[in-house]
């Protein structure tokens, strides 16, 4: 069975955060890491390893991540012998639920069209150029890389999911000493008042925290002074004050807490003591943008809503609503 040496992947990092001021940081990553692997290994770890072990050498690799599809290209044609090998290890990190990607002309068409998401956001966002930022939730890390594709100088995502991480190491490992690392943590594991980053996203989190000011605490925690803070969840209609508590699950998902109107959202963001809040898009959420395919076999979106009326979940609740606001950190 393969083992994960993740002293060897977050070496970069963690040597880059203990000659900074984040030598704390760091020691409290590498305990955290030690619990995580050493101490506590999941037992899809061997398999998953064993899957990105296989992903052929490719030499001279080159990645377009201003794209629909973070991609991976060659000056060199692969044989049919190392496009098998490459999709059989790619089709190992199954289920991919966030991307698209495309490896070399393999084209993982993913759950979700992450890119769609990525459009409406990016036009309202400070400029990225040269900023340090947290991608909480990540996932595979698909915003990640776009981040680092509009000139970001470092970007570090975090998501307990140990699939995702290791589906964002099979870009990585072609790519190799960029500024991007995933950490397989949670907003919690964090430091409290870390202040480290410019620009702070937190996309599909917030209805996931049983106590959402918390988290938009913990969030600003994370900013320096004037730092941005890019927040997309999901969202209902109504007036200030108003918002949706499932009784049990929404859309099949068990931990969805709160579901705020728009003007809710804002309110909290002001009681949370970030400044110039505003809603730059309110979107729904189709199966053309989160739908089951060759690469995600299980149910998706068209499976949680009600067969009679697709505008309600299969709970009767108002279907998938989601809000993106940008606030800032006096």
């Amino acid at each position: 069975m393969a083992n994960f040496d993740w002293r060897r992947c977050f070496q970069q990092l963690l040597a880059e955060l203990e000659n900074t001021d984040q030598s704390n940081w760091a020691q409290r990553i590498r305990t955290q890491l030690v619990h995580r692997f050493d101490d506590n290994p999941h037992g899809d770890l061997g398999r998953w390893q064993s899957a990105l072990d296989s992903l052929p050498d490719i030499p001279d690799v080159t990645a377009e991540l201003n794209a629909s599809a973070i991609t991976l290209g060659s000056p060199y044609a692969l044989n049919d012998s190392q496009k098998q090998t490459l999709e059989s290890g790619l089709r190992g990190l199954m289920p991919w639920r966030k991307g698209p990607f495309d490896f070399f002309g393999t084209h993982i068409d993913t759950e979700w069209r992450s890119d769609w998401k990525w459009d409406r956001v990016s036009p309202y966002l400070a400029d990225l150029s040269g900023r340090r930022i947290l991608d909480v939730g990540c996932g595979s890390g698909y915003h990640c890389w776009r981040m680092l594709g509009e000139g970001a100088s470092r970007v570090i995502g975090i998501d307990p999911g140990l699939l995702f991480m290791f589906q964002f190491l099979s870009v990585k490992r072609y790519l190799g000493s960029v500024p991007v690392d995933l950490l397989p943590l949670r907003m919690e594991d964090l430091p409290e008042g870390l202040e480290a980053f410019d620009t702070t996203f937190s996309m599909g989190v917030l209805y996931h925290r049983r106590s959402p000011l918390d988290h938009l605490l913990e969030l600003k925690g994370t900013l320096r002074r004037g730092g941005e803070l890019v927040l997309e969840t999901l969202v209902v209609e109504g007036p200030e004050g108003y918002s949706l508590m499932p009784e049990d699950r929404y859309g099949q998902m068990r931990n969805v807490w709160f579901l705020p109107s728009c003007d809710t959202l804002l309110r909290w963001l002001d009681r949370t003591g970030f400044c110039n809040a505003r809603v730059v898009d309110v979107c729904e959420t189709t199966t053309e943008e989160q739908r089951r395919t060759d690469w995600m076999r299980f149910n998706s979106l068209q499976d949680f809503l009600d067969p009679e009326d697709p505008s309600k979940t299969i709970e009767g609740y108002p279907g998938p609503l989601r809000a993106t606001i940008i606030a800032e950190k006096p």
